[in-house]
């Protein structure tokens, strides 16, 4: 077996706290990745706190996982000793239903397995990335471009992937009105990517004091929704919406924001169920859609996008041990966007 240290939740009540742990020895078709960084997404806290399911404890949390490889199986062909290489939310699935054979193993039809919080085809728990290294097959590893900061690249395997996915599949773009609901982790991505596709973006938030920030970001218009008056005047006013909001809120009220044929995409995801009612969507045939991260091809296609178009997620970088402050920080919104933990700090 192999060695790691890492931080784990013991039970849903406690907080996270150092944890030594074994993890599988290297097989053949393995890679062993030494952790420089890991982001901390929204979902980590979810997760401990079984907010969304039962959890699997003890359980170490994190899913934007990058660093360098420092071991390799015999039969690895895609990576080698001393490359960096990222992990995000999957690191299996079946292979074999129509989903994964299309690259969407997001949504294998037999249940991926994550990255952390799930049972791997061995029968053992998987542990994520507040850690010290991880074995994981080669084919649920990324190639990461050495022209990008790294710590600022780990949030793009979930944060960035989640937001991209959805862009591209609903062919957002030039010609197209965008608004971004939220400016979080996510939102910010998604502002990011808004306007690299050539999209017109609106950030739509309740805070007025983050629009200046908006703006830094490259969004070309902001609406405060707790404002009667701006949000009347947005009425009809875009193609998509991209809500990144896992706080519960309103759907109606940004439905009535869309054009004709308009699309409410959800990748936030509330403790709560959304309540919409059927009226909400008939006045002008909208849609409420939702979007999981992308599987392993796209989200390389979105690493190789960022690298070419020098795209990373704005973070703070902290030390493991302030994480469960970092975690109280997170839930007031009180980072700009994304916090990262530094793995020499462990």
């Amino acid at each position: 077996m192999t060695p790691s240290k890492g931080y784990a939740a013991q039970t849903a009540e406690t907080d996270l706290a150092p944890w030594s742990f074994e993890r599988r020895d290297v097989g053949p078709h393995d890679v062993e990745i030494e952790i420089q960084y890991c982001g901390v997404c929204h979902s980590d806290l979810h997760q401990i706190k079984n907010e969304w399911f039962p959890g699997i404890f003890p359980m170490v949390p994190g899913h934007e996982i990058v660093g360098r490889i420092i071991k390799t199986g015999d039969h690895v062909k895609k990576f080698k000793t001393g490359e960096l290489a990222g992990v995000g939310c999957m690191v299996d699935s079946c292979r074999t239903c129509d989903n994964c054979k299309e690259g969407l193993e997001q949504y294998c039809d037999n249940g991926n397995v994550g990255t952390y919080n799930s049972m791997g085809k061995d029968g053992v728990p998987t542990y994520g990335g507040y850690s010290s290294n991880i074995v994981v097959q080669e084919d649920f590893a990324l190639h990461l471009s050495d022209k990008l900061p790294l710590a600022a690249v780990a949030p793009l395997l979930c944060a960035g992937i989640t937001t991209y996915s959805p862009l591209r599949h609903w062919k957002v773009g030039k010609g197209h009105k965008l608004a971004v609901l939220g400016l979080g982790g996510l939102g910010h991505m998604a502002v990011k990517f808004g306007v690299a596709f050539g999209a017109e973006v609106t950030v739509l938030s309740t805070s007025p004091d983050k629009e200046e920030a908006a703006k830094l970001l490259g969004a070309h218009h902001f609406v405060v929704t707790s404002d009667k008056d701006q949000v009347a005047a947005a009425k009809g006013s875009f193609d998509f919406i991209l809500d990144t909001v896992s706080a519960t809120h309103s759907i109606p009220m940004y439905l009535k924001m869309l054009k004709t044929n308009g699309v409410h995409i959800c990748v936030g995801a509330p403790t709560e169920p959304h309540v919409i009612p059927v009226f909400s969507l008939l006045g002008g045939r909208k849609s409420v859609a939702g979007s999981g991260i992308g599987g392993i091809p796209e989200t390389q296609e979105m690493l190789d996008f960022c690298a070419e178009h020098n795209i990373v997620s704005d973070i703070e970088l902290i030390n493991i041990k302030d994480i469960t402050t970092s975690y109280a920080r997170m839930v007031k919104g009180d980072v700009r966007y994304r916090f990262v933990i530094d793995m020499a700090t462990l």
